[in-house]
């Protein structure tokens, strides 16, 4: 797992630029303004997304478009579903348990 998507995703921001464009390419300008950030510190924050392989640049015209790679997104997915596997068992128990405990379900 790269360490390097850990880290650009930890930050609110880039968090909430990952987020906008779920929806659709955008240009900084947009995104910026969506989100109410001045335009340099959304084009650092995108560098930082950029570098970590969360997101590519197309230029079309002066613009520069943004959207999400789903590669590393796809990566951290993968890597998440071998905790699921030990978690979901835990879960249903706990679960269960909650249940024996509001006298919902009879204790086994």
């Amino acid at each position: 797992m790269n360490v390097q998507i850990f880290s650009a995703l930890s930050e609110p921001n880039r968090l909430d630029i990952v987020e906008l464009l779920l929806n659709e390419p955008l240009p900084v300008g947009e995104i910026a303004k969506q989100l109410k950030l001045n335009q340099p510190q959304t084009s650092k924050h995108l560098r930082v997304l950029s570098d970590a392989g969360l997101v590519e640049v197309k230029q079309v015209a002066n613009r520069r478009i943004y959207r999400l790679r789903p590669e590393p997104l796809q990566e951290l997915d993968t890597w998440l579903e071998s905790y699921r596997r030990v978690w979901e068992p835990r879960m249903d128990r706990l679960d269960d348990y909650l249940k024996v405990l509001q006298g919902k379900k009879p204790l086994n």
